[in-house]
């Protein structure tokens, strides 16, 4: 008996648990449709635009989310090249030191964003790329993070693949860009989407070494418009409304991916 519920019991809180992460997303939603002064559900259901056309009218929205754009898309391709090729390395090349240079990256994963602040505003402003979108992409690119998923990914690759590409004559690039980064697909989508979403969201580094407007991104956009309107909810709401949006289209398309890879991660399945 118990075995035939458990299934409907596991879908039902699943629905209710993800029911409940979902609440604050309708709230937000729901208030940005609202008429200013009224009610969304005032003598039916009544809806309107209106929030959205003054917020559009009001603060550079589109401006800001281009920017944060143009940073994360610019981040998150450099991540994939530059993890992939690192992670290829340590799996499948053997050199001195490799085995001591991973646990060095690994150890890096231990040592809080915060404390790094400082050391990266001043090499910033030493090479004189601070207040830059440069400045903004250069950080990102060097996560150990992604390092690792790769690494175990590829670990458990078969190794008979890449023996058959050699005798045909390719070598490391070859083998890398033919072989390893078609079959793992999945794990640098997860990888992908998990630092799109980790770009987009900074707020603490842009804070700090962005000073001009014209650089903005949406995460210091804002906290700014909505200083402006510390009384009021529905126009705040309407603005993180839209900054949402690009977010929530890249994980509805990509989130089989997303599952994909992290199940496939530790290589057990192909």
């Amino acid at each position: 008996m118990l075995d035939r519920l458990y299934p409907y019991v596991v879908r039902i809180a699943a629905a209710l648990f993800a029911l409940l992460f979902l609440t604050p997303v309708f709230w937000m939603l729901s208030l940005s449709l609202t008429p200013e002064g009224g009610s969304l559900f005032a003598g039916g259901f009544n809806v309107s635009f209106d929030n959205y056309k003054t917020v559009l009218s009001r603060a550079p929205i589109f401006g800001w989310m281009g920017n944060s754009l143009v940073v994360s898309a610019v981040t998150t391709a450099l991540v994939l090249l530059l993890a992939s090729m690192a992670a290829y390395s340590f799996s499948r090349i053997r050199f001195p030191g490799s085995k001591v240079l991973f646990v060095l990256f690994l150890s890096a994963m231990m040592i809080p964003g915060e404390a790094t602040l400082i050391p990266l505003y001043l090499l910033m402003r030493d090479v004189d790329l601070l207040g830059t979108r440069v400045s903004l992409i250069l950080p990102a690119i060097a996560g150990p993070m992604g390092i690792f998923i790769l690494k175990q990914f590829f670990d458990g690759l078969p190794k008979d693949l890449e023996e058959a590409a050699r005798i045909d004559g390719a070598g490391f690039f070859k083998i890398w860009y033919r072989i390893f980064l078609p079959l793992s697909r999945p794990a640098l989508a997860a990888l992908g989407i998990f630092t799109f979403i980790g770009s987009w969201n900074d707020y603490v580094w842009p804070l700090i070494s962005i000073s001009d407007k014209a650089y903005m991104t949406i995460t210091l956009g804002l906290p700014m418009f909505q200083s402006s309107y510390n009384q009021e909810y529905a126009l705040p709401m309407t603005a993180n409304a839209l900054a949402a949006i690009p977010v929530l289209i890249v994980f509805l398309i990509f989130q089989k991916q997303i599952i994909k890879g992290i199940a496939f991660t530790g290589g057990k399945e192909m």
